[in-house]
């Protein structure tokens, strides 16, 4: 008989991952390795041994950077499938998640159903994306007019990085503060805040502010 495959939750809302535990018990083909609700604790379990088979990563852990957290893990477990789980849009970051190393990109509030065919489709080493998502990404360029507003317009396009100290600058976030959460010095986050207001052709600081503060509100 086959062992059943072990996955890690990482998620910072006991809620969601108790949700997620319940899931995982009711399929047999599946078994909880473990929960984590931040990046620390997720790194410490994937470096445990033997590792999880799977871990289901909610990208947004508090200010956090998921998708800095997948590419350690890539880098800690080649090979190990990660299925981020969001509550944000696909088109604004399931590229992003891909290009970090996750293995497929599933919406929260999909049925449990569907969550379920994703994890094992990811186990079996294929890539998840929704339907709509692998139409956009074969053909580049055609987001809908509904949802082109949530991906900052910019010129050229913000880094991993940039986009995420764009979200804890929305998150109302002082320059310290963003330092202080990246562990990079305030110089850095300087420099950052530059780079942002050029790509995104806005005048000064406080313009800044308004749209990362608008794009915040538009993603939730």
């Amino acid at each position: 008989m086959t062992e059943p495959a072990r996955v890690l939750i990482v998620d910072d809302h006991p809620l969601l991952r108790g949700g997620l535990a319940q899931m995982i018990g009711q399929d047999p083909g599946l078994a909880l390795f473990g929960e984590a609700g931040d990046a620390g604790g997720a790194i410490l379990a994937v470096d445990s041994d033997p590792p999880p088979d799977l871990v289901i990563l909610d990208l947004m852990l508090g200010n956090q950077d998921g998708l800095e957290l997948i590419k350690q893990i890539g880098m800690l477990r080649p090979g190990l499938p990660i299925l981020v789980i969001s509550m944000h849009e696909e088109w604004i970051y399931a590229e992003r998640a891909l290009r970090a190393g996750a293995s497929g990109y599933i919406m929260k509030k999909e049925l449990a159903s569907v969550v379920l065919n994703a994890v094992h489709m990811v186990l079996g080493g294929e890539i998840y994306l929704s339907g709509r998502m692998r139409v956009l990404l074969k053909e580049k360029g055609l987001v809908p007019d509904a949802v082109s507003a949530l991906v900052p317009l910019a010129d050229p396009p913000l880094s991993d990085r940039e986009l995420h100290v764009y979200r804890l600058i929305g998150a109302g976030l002082s320059t310290k503060q963003v330092a202080g959460v990246l562990h990079l010095s305030i110089k850095t986050i300087e420099t950052y805040r530059e780079n942002l207001k050029l790509k995104l052709h806005l005048p000064n600081a406080a313009a800044l502010v308004r749209s990362a503060r608008d794009w915040v509100g538009k993603i939730g």
